[in-house]
């Protein structure tokens, strides 16, 4: 169990740590575009550049629609799916592993990955054209949603029979 719980808090510190770096991401290209500091305009792109400097950090097409739909959307997404398997992951190094709290995070993820995915896709499918190659991803969260879906569901009934057990003593 021990290596477990290594394994598990070195993977949560590294989730977590990258979905904080989308989210700044996210946050600092958002920021950028609507005050419209450390932009630069070339050959209709836009370039956000790092702060105080004119090297570019980010490059990415003029349009408003590619913006938001290409750009924040997904880098918020993926910010939030990090910070939630980083939740996945801290499950595995608590005490005590059959917990409301532990069942929660497992459900939060599962339901993400299962649903936002395909609702995002079709939501921007209304205002852009999306790649075929999107129903990989797509696939593949729901994939691993269905995998946390049945870790949940072991977790509730581990809940339940713990839950009954410290009725019966």
């Amino acid at each position: 169990m021990q290596k477990t719980i290594i394994i598990s808090k070195v993977l949560y510190y590294i989730s977590r740590v990258l979905g904080g770096l989308y989210l700044i991401t996210g946050f600092y290209g958002l920021f950028s575009w609507v005050t419209n500091t450390h932009l630069l305009l070339k050959n209709q792109r836009t370039i956000i550049t790092y702060p105080f400097t004119e090297k570019s950090f980010l490059i990415l097409d003029s349009n408003t629609t590619y913006l938001i739909f290409a750009f924040l959307i997904p880098v918020f997404a993926y910010g939030l799916f990090f910070w939630l398997l980083s939740s996945v992951f801290k499950v595995f190094y608590q005490n005590k592993l059959f917990t409301a709290e532990n069942v929660i995070h497992l459900r939060r993820f599962y339901l993400v990955n299962i649903l936002l995915p395909s609702i995002l896709t079709i939501f921007t499918s209304f205002f852009m054209p999306v790649d075929g190659e999107l129903s990989i991803i797509i696939i593949l969260h729901f994939v691993l949603g269905i995998f946390v879906f049945f870790m949940s569901e072991i977790f509730n009934q581990g809940l339940n029979l713990q839950n009954e057990q410290d009725l019966y003593i």
